[in-house]
């Protein structure tokens, strides 16, 4: 069962996708807000699998509050409005519904939502390969997508990320906190401030250095992120 919420200011538009949602076997409707700043205390205490979310609000915008809980549930996007489709594809939305919203349009992004719960069951690597974001370069408009599994070092460089994958470096206007954000805990851990690595790339950890495949430098561990990788490796010592 996923457990949603609806977040839009008007009333009108909120009835529509509670109908459409009380018909929809997968989907628990946990509570429905006119007021994005109500639906974000309910996040901090509650687990929600998927927000329905209006992007145009008086108090807080959908945009900035997608921004703002950080990747925590999936979104589907409701608007009236075309022209932030482009805006909410490269916050990672999982959908992007034009209202009027018809129900076989509805269903068809729940089925996503549906997919992505189930893809929980697969492997680490099959995970990882079928698993990609897309990322703003420094060309206005361009998104580039980026498999995970061909990440080799994620590397702070001021106000860029530069995303390593063999031979190639892109560089991702972003902060290192959002992008650790949007990454698979599991498979992606933060070493040091200005550092993340794909698990699955370590192959060795000496002191305060972890070596990696396909990177040739050391990459230095700092103190307050050590604990939490050898948490992680701690089940495959011997």
């Amino acid at each position: 069962m996923i457990n949603c919420i609806i977040v839009d200011d008007e009333d009108d538009a909120i009835d529509i996708l509670v109908h459409y949602i009380k018909q929809t076997p997968h989907l628990n409707l946990v509570a429905s807000f006119t007021n994005p700043l109500e639906a974000l205390q309910l996040l901090g205490e509650q687990k929600i699998d998927l927000i329905f979310l209006d992007i145009q609000m008086p108090e807080l915008s959908g945009i900035d509050f997608i921004k703002t809980i950080h990747g925590k549930s999936k979104v589907i996007l409701t608007t009236a409005y075309s022209e932030f489709a482009l805006e909410g594809y490269e916050l990672y939305v999982l959908d992007y519904l034009l209202k009027p919203i018809r129900l076989p349009r509805f269903l068809a992004a729940v089925q996503k939502a549906i997919e992505q719960g189930n893809s929980g069951d697969t492997t680490q690597q099959e995970t990882l390969e079928d698993d990609y974001i897309f990322v703003k370069t420094e060309s206005k408009g361009k998104l580039l997508k980026i498999n995970l599994a061909e990440i080799d070092l994620i590397e702070s460089m001021k106000n860029y990320m530069a995303i390593h994958r063999g031979e190639q470096k892109t560089l991702v206007y972003t902060s290192m906190k959002e992008l650790e954000d949007r990454l698979p805990k599991k498979h992606f851990i933060r070493v040091h401030r200005s550092f993340i690595i794909p698990v699955a790339g370590i192959t060795g950890i000496e002191g305060n250095f972890v070596r990696l495949k396909n990177v040739a430098a050391e990459i230095p561990i700092g103190e307050n992120y050590k604990p939490e990788l050898m948490e992680i490796i701690k089940g495959k010592m011997i």
